[in-house]
């Protein structure tokens, strides 16, 4: 484990640095919300104005890889922490909206080349590392979380926090700089060599998509949904988004483990069972307990879906188009990164958190039931 942190510590630092930033985004939605004036729709709604703008940023990643090279995770963090900052003193629905615009793009952008690195190191010295990096986000997303929560007992406001984070992402950077990953697809004027096989990766890529999805609504929401159903306080409230980016870590630091042993397909399919009951005992579960340990069984099931659907698009894919491959299926991924937080506030503000959580659970149902069996006849 020592030797595949120090191997991949270059584009590890771009995973911590994500962390923090959405870790303590999630903790200070409670206070940002009311801070900028917004309903749940309206949250939701400028969630959605962000997504879109990230996906066509995500798109375009790997041709400003091959532009920016070894500056590219470096300029994009910096792309991300502005749209944070800037969302930590919004007074109202455009400037928020254009806020988390930006922080979207940024790291959208910024994910695509990480995971594009990681394939490559992957591929180079023949080792698993994904599970281990997205295993390094959780963990960092959690440690944010929680001194998040704590922040805003203390009195913090979201500015300071947001100030206090971005040093740490510069101190991040310079990890990045001094230990740069080669790849030949992001070299200038270079392109890949295998076509892309579509009828493969666009399920590979649904996959990604409910498993960021339920990830990132239940980041963005279970701290709203313990304190408005069951009560909870804002300490309390940040345990919920904290328990699942650890268990998030639990699972995907035992992923690296068990990607040893198992097959992909096998994987998925319990993983996604698992997190899909997970969602339905923290929608429906009678107190805070229960949504806990919803939360807790929803982490660790999605935990390895999407680590291991990119593996499984890195592994099946010819050498020279694997950071390609990657991208393509990032970006149709990330898809759900940035879409599920304003479908859980369309639904809130129709049916309420319980219904948001329930339609999750049945996204990722069709994981083990429809989308597994597919990829693995292509692939």
């Amino acid at each position: 484990m020592f030797k595949d942190l120090y191997l991949a510590r270059g584009p590890l630092a771009a995973f911590v640095a994500e962390g923090l930033a959405w870790g303590s985004f999630a903790a200070l939605v409670p206070a940002l919300k009311p801070q900028a004036g917004l309903s749940d729709a309206a949250l939701g709604t400028a969630l959605l104005v962000a997504a879109v703008m990230a996906f066509g940023a995500m798109w375009a990643a790997p041709h400003m890889d091959r532009l920016l090279r070894n500056w590219t995770m470096p300029i994009l963090l910096g792309v991300m922490v502005a749209g944070f900052l800037l969302a930590s003193t919004a007074a109202g629905w455009g400037i928020f909206a254009l806020a988390m615009a930006l922080a979207a793009i940024g790291a959208g952008s910024t994910d695509v080349a990480m995971n594009a690195r990681i394939s490559v190191l992957e591929a180079a010295h023949g080792r698993p590392l994904m599970n281990m990096a997205h295993g390094i986000f959780s963990l960092s997303y959690a440690i944010a979380a929680i001194s998040g929560g704590l922040a805003r007992e203390a009195g913090l406001s979201p500015l300071q926090v947001y100030l206090l984070i971005g040093a740490v992402i510069l101190g991040l950077v310079l990890v990045m700089l001094a230990a740069p990953v080669s790849d030949s697809d992001a070299e200038p004027g270079t392109r890949g060599g295998a076509p892309l096989r579509w009828g493969f990766l666009l399920p590979v890529g649904a996959i990604v998509l409910i498993g960021f999805m339920a990830e990132q609504a239940t980041e963005g929401w279970s701290a709203l949904h313990l304190e408005r159903t069951h009560g909870a306080g804002a300490a309390e409230g940040a345990l919920g988004p904290a328990i699942l980016g650890l268990t998030m870590a639990v699972g995907r630091f035992s992923g690296q483990a068990l990607a040893h042993r198992l097959d992909e397909a096998a994987v998925l399919r319990w993983a996604a069972g698992l997190a899909a009951l997970g969602a339905l005992v923290a929608a429906w579960g009678p107190g805070l307990g229960y949504g806990y340990a919803g939360f807790a069984m929803l982490g660790l099931g999605v935990s390895v879906v999407a680590p291991m659907a990119f593996a499984w698009a890195g592994r099946m894919t010819a050498s020279g188009s694997k950071a390609l491959a990657i991208s393509r299926v990032a970006v149709l991924g990330y898809a759900g990164f940035f879409i599920g937080p304003p479908i859980m506030g369309f639904l809130s503000q129709g049916y309420g958190l319980s219904i948001s959580f329930t339609a999750m659970a049945v996204g990722l149902g069709l994981i083990p039931l429809v989308l597994v069996g597919i990829v693995a006849r292509r692939g």
